[in-house]
């Protein structure tokens, strides 16, 4: 029976932290160089000769995102994304916001037993192989002798942390008299302070919110407020009909039947009218301005997997699941150093530094995992008819990876 212990040595403190921007929510704004974008004029795209406003290429993608011209300078805490220049990643918040690093608990002992396998369960394990290919007999299953059943103690170490993200960007949703959170009803809350149900620890997901007192209406600056723009596949211009080559007729002398005689190729688009309903505003021709929250939270996971000196292709283990030995949950976890296998000591003091550099300075970290996973790999050698065979039986399934069978045929489907 082997144990091991977990945490910081003997008279050495892990020490966690908790690396925050110091005083702020967001990170410095980044104005474009010589111009404030809260006194910059309304862009109106080019008109073509249709009367419509054509979004050509060019085209710049932040007008439809812009702030709203009654907005005299950047909203507190949104300095970031006052322009719509897509720089609103807002650090984490201070820790007295929210819960932060639980103690990291003293060493402590664990008990664990690498179970192995019988000589019955590798033969049965063989069996169910051989049974799923057509070309193996089974007459060495029941004929071999078993000279060796060697254990592999292979591990995986998983690190899990999960964390939380904020951004927030300027976007617009068509205006049909809805009732606008406007900022006449109160200063923006922070980022941090807009309160957005999460979903279960360890579970991907992303959702997106307005930021409350932040709408206002605005004329679509697609459209110039017409809620019509040119035809986006036609371009407000019917070409040359590709089956007449514009003559409206066949080489027959009869009429197109695919533009009808008249030369022009159809549009199913706009049906040859030129234009099409304004896809920013939805043919209503006003917009609603607002800062939208985004909220992500991700798993971030990093695994590890020694190497076990065999013959074994350690890829293979993608496909099995093994047995926990060990799982530990807190608001952060402390680093494996007493551990049997010394490569897991180390993998995991390397995850949970590289974990604490990218995430705890860019992220809100909600909570941590680590575990160990025995991988079971047996490595089963045997004789058949004097002749030295071997196969691998692997994971909790027990599946049997061999490069070579004692008794093989070939089969020939008439």
């Amino acid at each position: 029976m082997d144990t091991f212990n977990y945490g910081a040595p003997p008279g050495q403190a892990f020490q966690p932290g908790y690396p925050m921007n110091h005083g702020g929510f967001a990170q410095p704004p980044v104005p474009p160089a010589g111009m404030n974008p809260a006194m910059a004029p309304a862009y109106y795209p080019p008109v073509n000769n249709a009367g419509f406003p054509s979004p050509a290429q060019g085209f710049p993608a932040a007008a439809a995102t812009a702030p709203p011209a009654e907005f005299p300078g950047p909203l507190p805490g949104y300095e970031s994304i006052f322009g719509g220049d897509n720089g609103g990643k807002f650090l984490p918040p201070p820790p007295d916001m929210g819960p932060g690093p639980a103690p990291v608990p003293s060493s402590a002992d664990s008990s664990w037993q690498v179970p192995s396998i019988s000589n019955e369960d590798a033969k049965d394990a063989l069996l169910e192989y051989v049974n799923g290919e057509c070309c193996y007999g089974t007459t060495p299953v029941n004929e071999m002798a078993i000279q060796a059943l060697k254990p592999y103690n292979t591990y995986r170490y998983r690190l899990e942390t999960f964390t939380e993200a904020r951004t927030c960007d300027w976007t617009t949703t068509p205006y049909t008299g809805q009732t606008l959170d406007s900022p006449a009803n109160g200063p923006a809350p922070l980022p941090w302070q807009i309160p957005v149900t999460a979903p279960p620890l360890f579970k991907d997901e992303t959702k997106k919110t307005p930021v409350p007192h932040t709408s206002s209406v605005k004329q679509c600056p697609l459209c110039n407020g017409i809620g019509k723009i040119v035809c986006q596949k036609c371009h407000g211009s019917r070409g040359q009909c590709s089956s007449c080559n514009g003559k409206g007729e066949n080489s027959e002398k009869e009429k197109c039947h695919r533009c009808d005689g008249d030369g022009k190729e159809n549009c199913s688009s706009c049906n040859n009218n030129n234009v099409q309903t304004c896809t920013t505003c939805n043919g209503k021709g006003q917009v609603v301005s607002f800062i939208e929250l985004t909220v992500t939270w991700k798993n971030n996971v990093s695994e590890y997997i020694p190497d076990h000196n065999s013959d074994f292709p350690i890829d293979k283990f993608k496909e099995v699941k093994g047995d926990k030995i060990f799982t530990d949950e807190q608001m952060m976890v402390p680093p494996l150093v007493n551990f049997p296998e010394a490569s897991i000591n180390q993998a995991s003091q390397n995850c949970v530094q590289d974990h604490r550099n990218q995430y705890f300075t860019t992220c809100r970290v909600l909570r941590q995992r680590h575990s160990i996973e025995w991988l079971p790999l047996t490595k089963v050698e045997y004789t058949w008819k004097e002749k030295p065979y071997n196969y691998f039986v692997y994971g909790k399934e027990k599946k049997v990876y061999t490069e070579k069978y004692a008794q093989t045929c070939c089969c020939v489907i008439l």
